[in-house]
């Protein structure tokens, strides 16, 4: 529903100031969004990737070039820029859509399991990149089923059961003096 792919079945959503459902072209712009299975353009080139989603975010041409150059080099891609997407391991693929989602400097950052698949390295570098952004003070919003990314990454955490909030605040507000793995079994009932 934040990302816009699904309308909300009750209620409004306000990003930044902006209604995704009045004015959805401007809210969508503010927001970057990495689903758990992106989809990417094989027989493009990761500049040429790059290039296209500039133009969707209608980013200015006279910048586009050094944008796309700058988040290349940033994720380690500068040097495979004008590789065809499809000769990209998954990391490499995975690296792409975070260069892509933080193209165009979105307010907000909606990620859905960013390290499935990752190597060590890789994984430690999204973290790093997802932990600058919220210092920048933009918004980060992670889903993911890994509690020691969760622990590692996020400033608040939510635990979601039955499509409801069961728990939510700071690492210690929620977890106390239990593991996040502990609260998380309790709150779904799965604790043994």
């Amino acid at each position: 529903m934040l990302a816009g792919v699904l309308p909300p079945t009750s209620g409004r959503i306000v990003i930044d100031g902006k209604d995704l459902a009045d004015e959805p072209v401007v809210s969508r712009r503010i927001i970057g969004f990495i689903p758990d299975r992106p989809y990417l353009y094989d027989k493009l080139t990761a500049r040429e990737f790059l290039r296209f989603l500039g133009q969707i975010y209608e980013l200015p041409a006279a910048g586009l070039e050094a944008r796309v150059a700058e988040v290349l080099e940033t994720h380690a891609l500068l040097e495979r820029a004008d590789a065809l997407i499809e000769s990209f391991s998954h990391g490499m693929k995975q690296r792409l859509v975070l260069c892509g989602a933080l193209l165009h400097r979105p307010r907000l950052l909606i990620v859905d399991e960013p390290m499935v698949g990752l190597d060590p390295s890789g994984a430690r570098q999204i973290k790093r990149t997802l932990r600058d952004i919220a210092a920048e003070g933009r918004t980060v919003f992670l889903s993911t089923h890994t509690l020691t990314v969760a622990a590692e990454v996020c400033d608040r955490l939510a635990i979601f059961h039955k499509g409801r909030i069961a728990a939510m605040g700071t690492l210690a507000e929620v977890c106390g003096e239990e593991s996040l793995e502990d609260v998380f079994l309790r709150i779904t009932g799965t604790l043994e």
